[in-house]
């Protein structure tokens, strides 16, 4: 099945129990992503750019009419050391998680791995007066 023809009719549940080993093209940079080296029986996002495509309302069930553009917002540690990425979908707003596959690329991974550090929420010269107010003494020790 391709993305492109997503509405073939399968049972519901279709790909929970079986390989999805089919090729498509990402939506984002164009490039054609097979599952061959992806380390899983599941390839669902593009091992180059990260993005994905919403296309199931469940995993698997492939029922989801949005059809949106699945940004890669963060990364996330699950039990046992394995990253995840966390993707949003640009039409509906809809968050899913998604294991990292053997190919992804991992300059891109670290880049959303550290995007909290390099673009915090509070302006770091403020550091010191924001510790004060959480009960430090609001100096900086290395």
């Amino acid at each position: 099945m391709n993305r492109e023809n997503k509405r073939k009719s399968f049972q519901k549940g279709y790909y929970k129990t079986r390989p999805c080993e089919d090729a498509f093209t990402c939506k984002v940079c164009g490039r054609i992503v097979t599952a061959d080296s992806a380390g899983s029986e599941h390839r669902n996002h593009c091992p180059y750019c990260l993005t994905s495509q919403h296309l199931d309302v469940e995993p698997g069930d492939r029922q989801s009419d949005c059809g949106g553009v699945m940004e890669p917002i963060a990364v996330w540690v699950r039990k046992k050391g394995e990253w995840a990425v966390i993707h949003r979908c640009k039409i509906c707003g809809t968050l899913r998680s998604n294991r990292i596959a053997a190919d992804d690329n991992p300059m891109k991974l670290m880049s959303l791995a550290m995007k909290p550090v390099s673009s915090p929420p509070f302006p770091l010269e403020r550091i010191e007066e924001m510790t004060k107010w959480m009960g430090g003494d609001g100096t900086l020790k290395w």
